[in-house]
């Protein structure tokens, strides 16, 4: 290289020098697009380079001092500074410990690419690309500076402001220096852009071939894992991760990977294994547990998720994820003024000028909102008030489709109040044995709704509050079938449709206040009018919803069969060839050649409705769902699942249900005076069929689901039969509504794994051993579990729903235990010695 260029070099990082105060200098890891930080690529220390000397290249991705401690004060600074002569050293210093990727004889090349290099470990991508661009005018096949460029567009995409990046010129640049000079570390840098670019199929082969040319290289085999994962390959994933593991043992990210897998693949045990063990490692990984504590929160266990959200912004304060975590699960266990603080913090955070927002600081203001919702009316029994009526319709429709908080003329929830203090927790030990039963029958009833299917991790909170949803809508039921009322929104009267999933649907709410479970037609007219779509991607590219995998082929059979009656009515003569080529296709993403063969109005893409018969008004059908198949080749392709809640739709299904909700009353009231086995069976059946248009209308913005199931289950207990078995592997209880042709096929197919036993509603409710206490960080409630079920609808004592006892009667539960029976009646002033004081138990 001639002299003068040198001298270019000299000046150009002169003025860098003077510049230095208007130039970014932060740091970003090409592996940020996995998973933000697989810190030091693997190795510990500086010692480690030449056994891993392909994963740790100091060159372009080892920029932090290798004896700094994640977390400590202060905090990690990059080993170089923007100052000419120490970069000059540096790069003197790269040549000395020849650690240049891809050196040529030339020294003084060697020089030009070493500060080129040194350029990107500053963050100084767009000189450095410059340096190398000028490089490569004289020697266009220079690898070195074709790969530097490469991986300096790559790294200039991750930059914050950076608004597309230069993923193109990059992956230009790799498949250039590739094909001159082929090796694993080319191979691997590729494959990492190809992930960014969501190209997850080719960024597997890539790190395949790398892995081809150099084994042993647990970043790359960790990488590979990763495109698995993010395909919902997750079993393929966790073999990768293992194998990584055997690679270096001490695999911090690897273990974090393969923890967060197991979690998405629903294995608590396993990934909570995994996580130890990352932690073990280094109690300070950061990732690992905030990782750990969003798994703990959905799992239930709040109290323990906190631990690990608190410790987390010890080492992180400005750790929006953490700091929002912590704030929901203050407000979960009841804890408004920690958890309301906390959530302040997050929206104090704004994001600067032309950079996206996250999606905690999108979500807080109405977290923070709801929170001083459920605040204010702590001290008010539920059935007093009613959350779709009270919050303002723009708030609502807003939360549920995730909107920015932008809501004219928004008036703020009232602030917390002193005098309503926080739910304080309750000790398992401390209620007498039957209020213990009453728990441990919740938690069984709750645990036959866990879905046995890879993405659904069990959560105990839920178990338990659908499992009082149970009982408390099978109360309602038997109540309402006995001529009684119940107390709804501050009235007492009849129960109808709406009254008895909205038992379910309050316990569903406060389970998880991060969740806006509201009923869609309660939104404004205007977005009523629009419609809300409930839409499920079950292939969007190349990444697989395994949630629905086993409805695949039922999918794939219902829009063969719609293209052969598409086909019989508008193009019979060709039938016979449309059949014949759709026997050969056993994966939807073969459809979509098919169909552009044989209809020419198939360009990007077809759909395909489905139809709901109706019960009330035989040979009419209703709108179910769109399927929609779009994409211009196998790998680039959208797989959707769409519901339409329109206002003519919902007042459609809404007729259906009223009109079964009707029969089911007559029914159930004669049965209550009925003996006939014919009976019970007649009700059984309209209770799935009512099911059944709830879960096609999906009227809810979420949990459908659960609700509808936790009201089928209840209902059954209250005609005398009893669920006793689990939802079989890969079944879900909405897909199996919505995927049946007709209700009486749905409630076939739901009885074939219900096993319904007799039982008598009129004997003892709590046949559940609790000889096994549940576990104590499963007990701290929210005052609202304790107001949420009808006085009215068992035996109560009043209780506070905290400590001072001299606030009123709070919502009130009583059992009446003397001959062993559940029966509703009026609760005494206080209690007698048939009736035991009721604090129902929650989990926190």
């Amino acid at each position: 290289m001639a002299p003068v260029s040198r001298t270019i070099c000299a000046a150009a990082l002169s003025l860098l020098c003077l510049c230095r105060a208007v130039i970014s200098t932060e740091q970003f890891s090409t592996l940020t697009l996995f998973n933000n930080e697989l810190r030091k690529q693997g190795c510990s220390s500086l010692s480690e380079l030449e056994d891993y000397a392909a994963d740790c290249e100091s060159s372009v991705l080892q920029l932090e001092d290798p004896e700094c401690e994640e977390g400590s004060s202060p905090p990690c600074k990059s080993v170089f500074s923007l100052n000419a002569e120490k970069i000059l050293n540096q790069a003197k210093l790269f040549i000395e410990q020849k650690k240049i990727p891809f050196p040529v004889e030339n020294q003084n090349t060697n020089e030009e690419l070493s500060i080129c290099y040194v350029l990107i470990g500053n963050g100084l991508y767009d000189e450095a690309i410059k340096h190398f661009s000028l490089l490569l005018q004289n020697d266009p096949e220079l690898v070195s500076a074709i790969y530097g460029r490469g991986i300096a567009y790559g790294k200039k995409s991750l930059q914050i402001l950076s608004p597309l990046g230069r993923i193109s010129e990059a992956l230009s640049d790799l498949t250039k220096a590739i094909q001159l000079q082929p090796s694993a570390r080319l191979y691997r840098h590729r494959g990492t852009l190809l992930f960014i670019s969501e190209d997850y199929v080719a960024a597997m082969e890539d790190f395949q071939r790398s892995l081809e040319l150099k084994k042993n290289q647990p970043i790359a085999m960790l990488y590979k894992g990763l495109t698995y994962f993010h395909r919902g390959m997750l079993k393929e994933a966790i073999e990768t991760f293992k194998e990584a593991l055997k690679l270096k043992s001490d695999f911090i990210d690897a273990y974090k990977s393969l923890g967060q897998a197991y979690r998405e693949l629903g294995d608590f045990e396993s990934a909570m294994e995994s996580f130890q063990k990352a932690l073990m490692m280094n109690q300070n990984h950061i990732q690992s547990l905030q990782l750990r504590g969003m798994m703990l929160y959905h799992h239930g266990s709040l109290q323990e998720a906190l631990g690990n959200f608190k410790r987390c912004l010890q080492l992180e304060p400005y750790n929006e994820v953490c700091q929002y975590m912590k704030g929901l699960s203050h407000v979960a266990m009841g804890q408004f003024y920690e958890g309301i603080k906390a959530q302040t913090k997050v929206m104090l955070n704004d994001p600067l000028l032309g950079q996206k927002a996250s999606s905690e600081y999108l979500k807080v203001k109405y977290l923070r909102e709801y929170s001083r919702y459920m605040h204010s009316h702590l001290d008010i029994p539920v059935a007093e008030y009613n959350v779709d009526q009270d919050l303002p319709g723009n708030f609502k429709n807003h939360w549920a489709k995730n909107l920015p908080f932008l809501i004219e003329d928004y008036e703020e929830q009232p602030g917390l109040q002193p005098h309503i203090k926080d739910v304080l927790p309750q000790n398992f030990e401390s209620y007498s044995i039957e209020v213990q039963k009453v728990i441990c029958s919740a938690d069984h009833l709750g645990a036959l709704m866990q879905y046995d299917t890879p993405g659904f991790l069990p959560n105990k909170r839920i178990h338990r509050a659908m499992g009082l949803a149970t009982l408390e809508v099978m109360q309602a039921m038997h109540r309402t079938w006995s001529n009684s009322k119940v107390r709804v929104n501050g009235k007492t009267r009849q129960m109808q449709w709406r009254d008895m999933f909205d038992i379910a649907v309050k316990w569903r709410r406060i389970a998880d206040p991060d969740q806006p479970v509201l009923w869609l037609d309660q939104m404004p007219a205007r977005s009523l009018s629009r419609g809300f779509n409930n839409h499920i991607n079950l292939i969007r590219g190349q990444i697989i919803n395994i949630r629905y995998l086993a409805y695949f082929d039922n999918i794939l059979d219902f829009i063969k069969d719609r293209i052969l009656v598409y086909h019989g009515a508008f193009n019979p003569r060709g039938l016979l060839e449309v059949r014949q080529a759709l026997e050969n296709v056993n994966r939807i993403e073969h459809l979509l050649p098919i169909m552009k063969q044989f209809n020419s109005k198939t360009r990007d893409g077809f759909t395909v409705n489905s139809k709901v018969p109706s019960m009330k008004d035989p040979g009419k059908e209703y709108d179910g769902f769109t399927i929609t198949i779009t994409g211009d080749r196998v790998g680039n392709m959208l797989f959707s699942v769409e519901t339409q809640t329109t206002e003519e739709r919902t007042q459609q299904y809404q007729s259906e249900i009223e009109s079964i909700y009707k029969d089911l009353t007559v029914k159930g009231k004669a049965l209550m005076l009925s003996t006939e086995l014919g009976d019970a069976d007649a009700v059984s059946n309209l209770i799935l069929s009512l099911v059944y248009y709830f879960c096609n209308l999906m009227p809810l913005s979420r949990g459908s689901s659960v609700v509808a199931y936790s009201v089928v289950m209840g209902a059954l207990m209250a005609s005398g039969k009893e669920v006793i078995g689990r939802i079989p592997k890969g079944k879900l209880v909405d897909f199996e509504a919505m995927t049946a042709p007709s209700p009486e096929n749905f409630s076939k197919t739901t009885k074939g794994w219900m096993h319904l036993k007799r039982w008598d509603p009129q004997t003892l409710l709590f046949f559940v051993d609790c000889s096994t206490r549940p576990e104590p960080d499963l007990t701290p409630l929210p005052a609202q579990f304790a107001k949420l079920v009808p006085e009215s609808s068992i035996r109560v004592g009043h209780l506070p729903h905290h400590q001072n006892h001299d606030r009123g009667p709070q919502y009130r539960l009583v059992l009446i235990l003397s001959k062993k029976v559940l029966t509703a009646a009026e609760s005494p002033a206080e209690p007698d010695n048939s009736s035991v004081r009721l604090r129902l138990p929650g989990l926190g």
